[in-house]
């Protein structure tokens, strides 16, 4: 293995001090074939250490760059990830639930989004399986991934598209989806104001719930709508699934911008609850002049740094999600990350390299 002395050394614990830092900083070293060494993993959190979604992501990315990696194993506090070649494309399968401790795996839709801005520079076509969660709670979807998330990345120039055969939700429901990917220049976007709502949508998607149940969510997320006097699409969509669950995501499309809401069901949980607890979430955003919705604004970090032309796009919350990996990108490459906005607070992000 190379010398672990060239490489950069980042204090997983600084910052956000969680996943976004370390998936950013493996990714990034893929990108620019600079050896990364991650110290205090997770340090900032209550749980710290390399959980199952990093150890598929690190398989994926050494898988692509024939990494050679030193400390991957489940709860390791430090990892270093030596990239030996540029990015190639992938026609494999991942399994989450391989690296964790019993039956319960991770997010498949994290792992698949963090491969995004590698793949699109893999100079060729990839097609990516993950075994996991696809609907999880507090954590990226597959309905906002799918409809949302890979619209965005459309529109900053990247071709990817996903689909999965099976629905997780929750710990303990192994899904399966998919990504393809064809290589890609990534395009900057000048998002700094909505223009005009071209879109609202809504899905349900079930499985082992009754049919009624469902029609009690599509009326109530219709009547939320009315009571905005939005006109949305509104649909319930039954999944194939090895476990019960409900999911509701809502999301809009402006001419520029994007965002959505999320939330999934639970034990003792109405459907309307489950209804009102996306809208709200979408609220959150849609009831400001943001452009794209605070989780958004960092998920299309990297691909901006990575893009020709300047990127533009407002958020409703400057997170310490988005400061962290801001930080971790500029170790890596030499790149302008402005963010117009105190933490916590609306601002403004414009990348240019």
């Amino acid at each position: 293995m190379r010398d672990s002395l060239q490489s950069i050394v980042l204090n997983g614990s600084y910052g956000e001090g969680g996943g976004a830092l370390l998936r950013t900083a493996l990714v990034m070293s893929a990108l620019t074939q600079q050896p990364v060494r991650v110290h205090g993993i997770r340090g900032a959190l209550r749980k710290p250490g390399l959980n199952a979604e990093d150890l598929t992501v690190l398989a994926a990315l050494a898988s692509s760059c024939r990494a050679e990696v030193k400390g991957d194993d489940l709860d390791s506090s430090d990892v270093l990830f030596v990239p030996t070649r540029a990015p190639r494309s992938l026609g494999q399968q991942f399994d989450v639930g391989a690296y964790e401790k019993g039956n319960v795996p991770g997010g498949a839709p994290v792992v698949l989004h963090s491969l995004v801005p590698v793949l699109c520079r893999a100079g060729a076509y990839s097609r990516v399986t993950v075994l996991g969660e696809t609907h999880g709670s507090n954590t990226l979807g597959y309905d906002a991934f799918e409809r949302v998330n890979m619209s965005v990345h459309r529109a900053q120039g990247v071709c990817c598209f996903v689909s999965h055969e099976w629905a997780g939700f929750g710990s303990g429901t192994k899904g399966e989806m998919s990504m393809e990917m064809e290589p890609s220049v990534p395009l900057g976007v000048a998002w700094p104001e909505r223009g005009e709502l071209k879109r609202c949508a809504a899905i349900l998607s079930y499985s082992e719930v009754a049919a009624s149940t469902a029609e009690r969510g599509v009326k109530r997320l219709n009547e939320l709508f009315s009571e905005r006097k939005l006109v949305a699409e509104v649909e319930a969509i039954p999944v194939r699934s090895r476990g019960s669950g409900v999911t509701v995501t809502v999301w809009a499309e402006f001419e520029r911008g994007w965002g959505s809401g999320t939330s999934n069901g639970g034990r003792g949980l109405k459907i309307e609850t489950v209804v009102e607890n996306a809208f709200r979430s979408f609220d959150e955003w849609f009831s400001t002049n943001a452009t794209v919705d605070s989780f958004l604004a960092d998920q299309m970090l990297i691909l901006a740094a990575l893009a020709e032309g300047k990127t533009v796009y407002t958020t409703p919350c400057v997170t310490r999600r988005l400061v962290t990996m801001s930080w971790v990108v500029k170790q890596f490459m030499p790149v302008h990350i402005t963010l117009k906005g105190e933490e916590g607070y609306p601002g403004t992000v414009t990348v240019e390299r």
